[in-house]
């Protein structure tokens, strides 16, 4: 919890120092605008950046060693409109992404092999999920219950590729 309602917070760069970055760490940082996560981060705790309501830009830099988002990790970051999962991770939490309310893209690579219940949960104008792999392993990917819930109508690219 070590920025919990940090209000004055708008972006963050994280340092290449950074392995892990912990539960709650950013939690409800009302005014947090965009984050820069390093290569070096492997992990993103649960709600770590829940509640960051004005979180539009999340940048992972190249390389990244990030194996797992964690449970409710962006949950309520209403303006954030698209995010590409890097190819490490292998998990994707429950409710993830849980009530990002303008979410509309999402890409996500052939190596994740589980996306938790409700992960994108309320995510109302997703329209597309852009997958890097075939359909086969998209119906291979360990899914929790209801992991799109409430997301309405929304289209899977197979064998997307990222540029």
């Amino acid at each position: 919890q070590a920025f919990s309602y940090c209000g004055s917070l708008t972006s963050i760069t994280i340092p290449s120092s950074v392995t892990s970055i912990g539960n709650l760490a950013f939690y409800n940082c009302s005014n947090l605008t965009s984050i820069t996560i390093p290569s070096s981060v492997t992990g993103i705790g649960d709600r770590a950046f829940a509640g960051c309501e004005n979180l539009a830009t999340v940048t992972f830099e190249a390389c990244s060693q990030l194996i797992s988002i964690g449970a409710e990790a962006f949950s309520s970051c209403h303006d954030l409109t698209s995010i590409t999962i890097p190819s490490s991770v292998t998990s994707i939490g429950e409710m993830a992404f849980y009530n990002c309310s303008r979410l509309t893209s999402i890409t996500i690579s052939s190596s994740v092999t589980s996306i938790g219940n409700w992960a994108f949960d309320d995510c109302t104008r997703l329209t597309t999920i852009n997958y890097c792999g075939t359909e086969a392993q998209w119906n291979a990917i360990s899914k929790g219950d209801d992991w799109n819930f409430g997301t309405g109508n929304y289209t899977i690219v197979y064998d997307y590729t990222v540029d």
